[in-house]
């Protein structure tokens, strides 16, 4: 399933529905996806309006990078949830004899990382997003800082909500799997703490100007 293919009825449909997907991962890269569209759009904002040249090159590269990351986010949306549907289909393999644990064990540990690496990869670029926000606060459009503001939240929303996803799908790993992503865990997650702290800060610091 698509999830950009939906409208946007149908997807809150689909998220409070009692099916296990799409679940946190995928509203976690859906954040994201809503937060690189709002950057965009301060971006456009930004550029070309001569009261805030002084913010036109940071808001150049800030938008040549929000907007692959816009299109990404929703394909990590569906990926998400493709990847939990395989775990469950895992579990659901024959497990009669000793060859068929060991295939179904290998299968479940498979689908199992990749639903770690996938909300890991949303969480990264969450991040990506969140240290361009403070200088686009401080020189972007003023009359657009409030959406920065929310782009900042989303994007937190979507790096915090993606590394429970990592977290929780890591645990339930031996530790030889995944060995990458568990090093860098604990620094991203600070980075995104401090991050998101100061695109709040530099916002209500604009917004008091």
């Amino acid at each position: 399933m698509n999830w950009m293919d939906m409208t946007l009825r149908e997807f809150q449909a689909a998220l409070a529905s009692s099916s296990p997907t799409p679940g946190g991962g995928t509203a976690a890269a859906v954040a994201l996806g809503q937060a690189a569209s709002l950057t965009v759009m301060v971006c456009d904002l930004t550029i070309g309006k001569q009261k805030w040249e002084a913010g036109w090159v940071n808001a150049e590269s800030t938008q040549m990078m929000a907007i692959p990351m816009m299109n990404r986010a929703g394909r990590l949306a569906t990926e998400d949830s493709d990847s939990f549907d395989a775990v469950m289909a895992g579990f659901g393999m024959p497990k009669l004899t000793e060859e068929e644990k060991d295939t179904r064990r290998s299968a479940i540990r498979q689908a199992t990382l990749k639903a770690a690496e996938i909300p890991f990869e949303t969480a990264t670029l969450a991040l990506q997003l969140l240290n361009q926000l403070p200088a686009l606060a401080q020189t972007g459009n003023a009359n657009a800082v409030t959406d920065v503001g929310v782009a900042g939240l989303l994007a937190s929303a979507a790096a915090k909500g993606a590394v429970f996803n990592v977290e929780i799908n890591l645990n339930g790993l031996p530790a030889e799997y995944g060995i990458e992503i568990r090093e860098q865990l604990v620094d991203l997650k600070e980075q995104i703490r401090i991050k998101s702290r100061e695109v709040m800060d530099a916002v209500r610091e604009r917004m008091a100007e």
